[in-house]
């Protein structure tokens, strides 16, 4: 059960420079953007590929076996997906020929400098308009609020340059991980990761919305209240809840509810909120006795990446749990394999394999 915080990204406290804001970026486009008639698809549509980063900060990482380890998670999570679409790993060059070596030849490598491997969060956003034309959606990363990323802060831009695509900024900060859509019109967010004075200062939750929708292609977005400075992302959604489908919600929630926990507080209060407003709720267990035992580092089922025909998930090694997922997700995403990984280095850094990955859409 999970009984405590999660503390992501811990190896960083205290370890970098404060955070920079979105950059000098030269960027078109702006919050009213919705009106080129852009939607991001949902994640289960086909896609082109899928883009990765390749993790070389020292300050997180050192230069030693614990990045080494963490790379070759990377690795592996990169050639699993490339089973079943291309992958594209996004690395300064002098990087190329180490994680040639780990990847497999269905893994194309980019010269594209990237810092940590949060793909989903600094990575680009694809929006796919009426005519099918895809254009880049700028969140404007800003390492979460707290720390200086400059690489990853330009990779949604470089990504847009490189393919020859729009780029539109939308006005505000934040990351795609702090914001599920499923590419039918409504989007779900939790507040602690966007009404906050580290990444959209002087901005209410109405003006934020507006962005969201408009950024997304939306009509309508549910809130959660979530939970402020407890964990590096301000309590990310994709940690916590899911679309699977147009009104169907596969989420994390404890068995029963945790005294003093504002984290289960606020998943509750989300769950209610979702079947307010008409939607299917599935939920899955925290695993209690997988292999970590860190309360702090704990396992998100729903931390998954659906790909070409399949669904990458995480694994945690308590069976009871391990057996509920896969019976969970194979229900959810019928015809498609499943594939559940050992991804314990990621839920230990509070984050798993959809927060590394970031589709492009066919």
């Amino acid at each position: 059960m999970r009984t405590a915080v999660i503390n992501r990204r811990r190896f960083l406290a205290g370890s970098m420079a404060g955070a920079a804001g979105a950059g000098a970026l030269s960027i078109a486009g702006g919050p009213g953007m919705a009106q080129d008639g852009c939607r991001v698809p949902p994640e289960e549509a086909p896609h082109q590929l899928t883009f990765m980063q390749w993790p070389v900060t020292p300050e997180v990482y050192g230069t030693g076996r614990y990045r080494r380890q963490v790379q070759n998670q990377i690795a592996r999570i990169a050639n699993t997906v490339a089973a079943f679409e291309p992958v594209i790993m996004l690395a300064a060059p002098e990087d190329h020929a180490r994680a040639r070596r780990k990847l497999s030849g269905s893994v194309e490598l980019w010269d594209i400098p990237a810092d940590d491997l949060w793909c989903r969060d600094s990575g680009p956003l694809f929006g796919r308009g009426g005519n099918g034309k895809l254009s880049v959606r700028q969140l404007n990363f800003n390492g979460w609020g707290r720390y200086n990323l400059p690489n990853d802060e330009r990779i949604a831009a470089r990504v847009a340059e490189r393919l020859g695509l729009p780029l539109f900024d939308s006005g505000i900060t934040g990351e795609a991980g702090g914001a599920e859509a499923d590419g039918h019109g409504l989007l779900m967010a939790n507040e602690s990761s966007w009404v906050n004075s580290n990444r959209n200062p002087g901005l209410g939750r109405t003006e934020i919305e507006v962005a969201l929708l408009a950024a997304y292609g939306a009509d309508r977005l549910i809130w959660g209240k979530g939970v402020k400075g407890q964990d590096v992302t301000d309590d990310h959604i994709d940690g916590l809840a899911r679309f699977t489908g147009d009104s169907r919600v596969l989420m994390m929630l404890a068995e029963t509810p945790v005294t003093d926990d504002p984290f289960d507080a606020s998943a509750r209060q989300l769950q209610r909120r979702l079947l307010d407003a008409g939607l299917q709720v599935d939920t899955l267990p925290w695993p209690e006795a997988g292999r970590i035992r860190d309360p702090d580092s704990q396992c998100s089922y729903v931390n998954f990446y659906v790909c070409n025909g399949g669904v990458i998930a995480p694994q945690s090694g308590d069976k009871r749990t391990d057996a509920l997922a896969t019976e969970a997700l194979r229900r959810h995403y019928p015809g498609r394999e499943l594939v559940m990984l050992d991804t314990d280095l990621l839920a230990e850094l509070g984050g798993g394999i959809h927060c590394a990955t970031q589709q492009m859409p066919a």
